[in-house]
């Protein structure tokens, strides 16, 4: 009997590790044929000669990208914005879950605040009038038009995975916070916080991603290249292209150019960033840190 369990318990490991395996390479492929798509010539990629290496082999996607002084700018605007746009999610979240996890008879108004913004997540003005709002407070060509503006996207969403982990915490470390005298203030900051770092983690990475990926408030509310974000500059660049203005070396790297390289060079950019950022907070994902906070 022990060595039917045994066998068992190998064969189910074998399967399970076969599974994640075509799992990861089912992730990583379609990232590798990207990266081989942008670096391969126009004529490979249109007659869709390319799968896993580059064919005749060129940087010119990543040359037409990297060309102009204005990518770097943009580049920079996105860096500043999933900081601001990170950081602003991550204190807002946090400030409206602690008291929405409260029950009705320590917070009055828990209830009536929580539809409020739920109807916010199922309706909104629309587009003019968003459009509007931002203007009349002078926000246009501004960053923080791009970090407000975006940043309510999904967060009700994020405060509500929040206050669901909040109400899962032990309320025996709550109680002996009270006893010891704390206040609101110093159990969200030293006892809330610390303990729902998965969670606050997690609905920052969303945030952050987002933001990254975001380019049409970049187009609504910046009127100016130079204001522009990465997504919405690399965006412009590949629909907004003026033959009648580029000189012929340009124009020669233009038709050695596909939309497919071109976009592929794009898709890839806009990874590495988060790819980078991915690893440091994957972690927090696995590993629950409330448990055995209790001690019985």
């Amino acid at each position: 009997m022990v060595k039917d369990t045994t066998m068992g318990s190998r064969i189910f490991d074998i399967v399970l590790i076969t599974l994640l395996t075509v799992i990861t390479i089912s992730c990583i492929l379609p990232i590798w044929y990207t990266f081989a798509l942008s670096l391969s010539s126009k004529t490979a990629a249109a007659a869709g000669q390319v799968w896993l290496w580059p064919v005749d082999f060129n940087i010119n996607s990543y040359i037409q990208l990297l060309d102009e002084g204005q990518f770097f700018k943009s580049f920079w605007i996105s860096i500043q914005r999933i900081f601001l746009g990170g950081l602003l999610n991550f204190i807002i979240v946090a400030m409206l879950a602690y008291p929405l996890s409260k029950s009705s008879k320590d917070f009055k108004h828990r209830n009536i605040l929580m539809w409020i913004l739920v109807f916010t997540m199922l309706f909104n003005g629309g587009l003019i009038p968003l459009y509007l709002t931002v203007k009349s407070l002078g926000l246009i060509n501004n960053i923080w038009a791009l970090v407000l503006v975006a940043g309510a996207q999904g967060l009700v969403f994020n405060v509500i995975l929040t206050v669901n982990f909040f109400r899962n915490l032990p309320k025996s470390i709550e109680e002996s916070a009270l006893i010891d005298g704390a206040g609101p203030w110093k159990m969200l900051i030293y006892i809330f916080i610390p303990l729902s770092v998965p969670v606050l983690a997690t609905v920052t990475l969303f945030s952050i991603v987002f933001h990254w990926n975001e380019f049409l408030y970049g187009l609504i509310f910046m009127t100016r290249e130079e204001f522009y974000p990465l997504q919405t500059y690399i965006q412009q660049m590949v629909i907004v292209l003026n033959p009648d203005i580029m000189n012929e070396e340009q124009l020669k790297m233009m038709a050695e150019l596909s939309n497919r390289t071109l976009n592929a060079a794009k898709i890839f950019i806009a990874m590495i960033p988060i790819l980078l950022i991915y690893p440091f907070l994957q972690r927090y994902f696995i590993h629950g840190i409330t448990l055995g906070s209790v001690k019985e």
